[in-house]
């Protein structure tokens, strides 16, 4: 295996294992309930986290965040009996990247280009434009998942975890389409 594509999981495995541990989550759910979901979960989330650093010898920040949310809100999850937290960790995963996108603006640090930088280079006015509306929209996630959650039964909380949050990220990364057409610095040809 290259160095290249060591560093630089292909799209399916990088999708397999951002989607994969909330794939497993929904089936364990439907064949069990919402404790041993949790359970399969946190399990499903530490192995993602484990293959990536095997892959890269590396964890990004976002992977990391994540991982530790899911393990403390399914730890209090499991050890409570309570899926009040489990229900909850979106909510707080959301506002907290949310809120880091937001708050870095603050302080001139575009957190947003750790997510991204890997697939597109952009201008400062790109980057700042980009962090704006993922905040923005990582907020609104959060907002969603409390009014979801507080009103309807696990089954459709869950249903709705799986089947309209990702659909909602997908098509709102497919709208940032034409922002970073517009601010994407081209590589110079190789001479």
């Amino acid at each position: 295996m290259s160095e290249a594509s060591k560093n630089n999981p292909s799209p399916l495995i990088k999708l397999a294992m951002d989607l994969g541990p909330l794939l497993l989550f929904f089936i364990a759910f439907k064949f069990g309930g919402i404790f041993e979901a949790t359970a399969v979960f946190m399990a499903a989330t530490l192995t993602s986290l484990g293959i990536g650093y095997a892959r890269t010898r590396k964890i990004s920040p976002m992977p990391l965040v994540t991982a530790i949310i899911v393990m403390v809100f399914g730890g209090l999850t499991l050890y409570l009996r309570n899926d009040t937290f489990i229900k909850m960790k979106p909510t707080v995963l959301y506002a907290t990247f949310g809120l880091l996108l937001l708050g870095g603006l603050a302080f001139n640090r575009l957190f947003i280009k750790a997510v991204f930088a890997q697939a597109f280079e952009l201008d400062d006015v790109g980057w700042r434009r980009l962090t704006w509306r993922w905040g923005f929209f990582a907020l609104a996630l959060a907002a969603l998942n409390e009014i979801i959650w507080r009103n309807f039964s696990t089954d459709i909380w869950v249903d709705f975890k799986v089947w309209a949050i990702i659909p909602l990220i997908l098509l709102f990364a497919l709208a940032q389409t034409p922002l970073v057409m517009k601010h994407q610095i081209e590589e110079p040809p190789e001479a």
